[in-house]
């Protein structure tokens, strides 16, 4: 479990826990499906071309680990606000459903998910973590690039994706 101090600037000290959950965890569920609704009308007028493929979905099965931060308030209460899972896509861990809550972004929440993921891939053993963000997601590509990210050539399955945004990180 990794903690860290976070001094916001509109709040009090807080304190940010990552936990390894499973998939089906009622807050990582809760956190993917804020994440849906924040960005799926992005991409609404590509609907049609997203239900042709599966491109996009996690399977259960091939998921390594979903990491789940945590803030605790100065009066102790504990909220679920950020997420971010790992899946096995080939012979590589995928960074996937990168979220944090639109009112703890630029406060460590991100940081804290990309530490805690890139340390995972290391226990692993491999070079490098892969990810896939759309052209409609620029907040993304900034804080991937901004944190050593370099784009890739648009790798399986995201080939039928043509707005992708592909990119590695070396460890």
């Amino acid at each position: 479990m990794l903690r860290s101090g976070v001094t916001d600037v509109c709040q009090p000290r807080t304190e940010l826990t990552i936990r390894t959950v499973d998939w089906d965890h009622p807050d990582a569920e809760a956190l993917r499906a804020a994440m849906a609704a924040e960005v799926g009308p992005r991409y609404a007028d590509r609907a049609a071309l997203m239900s042709k493929t599966q491109a996009n979905a996690v399977d259960e099965s091939s998921v390594h680990r979903t990491f789940v931060v945590y803030r605790r308030d100065s009066e102790g209460a504990e909220r679920a606000v950020g997420h971010a899972a790992l899946r096995w896509n080939g012979p590589d861990l995928e960074l996937k459903r990168m979220f944090v809550h639109p009112d703890h972004r630029g406060t460590g929440v991100s940081a804290a998910l990309l530490q805690a993921s890139e340390n995972s891939v290391r226990d692993q053993g491999l070079p490098r973590l892969i990810l896939q963000t759309g052209d409609r997601q620029p907040d993304a590509v900034r804080l991937y690039e901004k944190n050593g990210y370099t784009r890739i050539p648009v790798f399986p399955p995201y080939e039928v994706l043509p707005f992708s945004n592909t990119f590695e990180k070396r460890l």
